[in-house]
């Protein structure tokens, strides 16, 4: 697979690696060696959200980290399911494929309910679960997550989302705590792999996903005693804009064993505080 002339070698110097799955091939990074670490990311984003911590944890560790079908470098099918389950169905695929053990796997936003199906699948092959500004429950409660949700389902949310690609282009820079944090050459890295209405799709399913599949979501909630057993770490931007801050409190009240580290940063922790997410990370793996 051949670098898209938008893509900055520097900032994501990384080679390219591709699974063919049923509905498409699917782009992932996978860089270094030893224990596995394994990122999964959410809307509208893909690998090159977690490039800085692949950068850091590389010369150690095996970091592995694809791209959802539908965004980043994957495939764009147009027959594709596109719900979390559908997702979390090719990640297992993947970690099949490259036959990984004693994974660390780490997820934010949507990779949250696409990456802990797995751990629940299978909680004796994940060693530790680092959880970024996330959920794993139904969002029914969520009264405002649901409303806009509701609200994009129909033709003015769609039209918003494909036409005007208004996830990776309004949405994503909300996400930030600061502004400046997002600059012109990091922004057109997420705005390139959603060009036009065909590749948005699967940003415009996500939004509809926060009410369409709360059953999904409470299912992987109900079976949440399987991860207990795991050592976790829960990172949260505390300047999230996007998701309530109480969702921290429901992750410290499921699992008190859990080590929390709040950081002063948005939605985006990864992309603002790099390093900060990096080193824990490191500290976790060093235990």
């Amino acid at each position: 697979m051949q670098f898209p002339r938008w893509l900055d070698k520097i900032l994501y110097p990384f080679q390219h690696n591709t699974l063919q799955l049923e509905a498409g091939q699917m782009h992932y990074v996978d860089e270094g060696s030893g224990e596995v670490i394994l990122f999964v990311h959410g809307t509208p984003t893909w690998s090159f959200v977690w490039r800085q911590q692949i950068k850091g944890l590389s010369r150690n560790f095996r970091c592995i980290a694809p791209d959802h079908l539908g965004f980043g470098l994957s495939e764009k099918p147009h027959d594709f399911a596109y719900t979390p389950a559908a997702h979390a169905e090719n990640l297992e695929s993947l970690i099949a494929h490259l036959r990984l053990r004693n994974i660390t796997l780490v997820v934010h936003d949507f990779g949250g309910p696409i990456g802990l199906l797995y751990a629940l699948r299978h909680p004796e092959n994940v060693k530790n679960l680092v959880v970024l500004n996330s959920w794993m429950w139904s969002l029914e409660e969520e009264k405002q997550i649901s409303k806009i949700s509701k609200f994009m389902s129909g033709g003015i949310g769609r039209f918003l989302y494909l036409q005007l690609g208004f996830s990776a282009r309004l949405l994503l820079p909300r996400g930030y705590h600061k502004r400046k944090n997002i600059p012109k050459d990091i922004h057109t890295h997420y705005l390139k792999p959603l060009s036009n209405s065909s590749e948005r799709f699967g940003t415009w399913q996500f939004a509809m996903a926060l009410h369409e599949a709360n059953p999904y979501f409470e299912s992987l909630w109900e079976q949440r005693e399987k991860l207990k057993k795991i050592l976790k770490l829960i990172l949260w931007g505390e300047k999230d804009a996007l998701l309530p801050l109480h969702f921290l409190d429901k992750w410290k009240t499921a699992f008190p064993e859990a080590k929390v580290v709040r950081i002063e940063a948005g939605h985006f922790l990864q992309e603002e505080k790099g390093g900060e997410v990096t080193d824990e990370i490191k500290k976790v793996l060093a235990i």
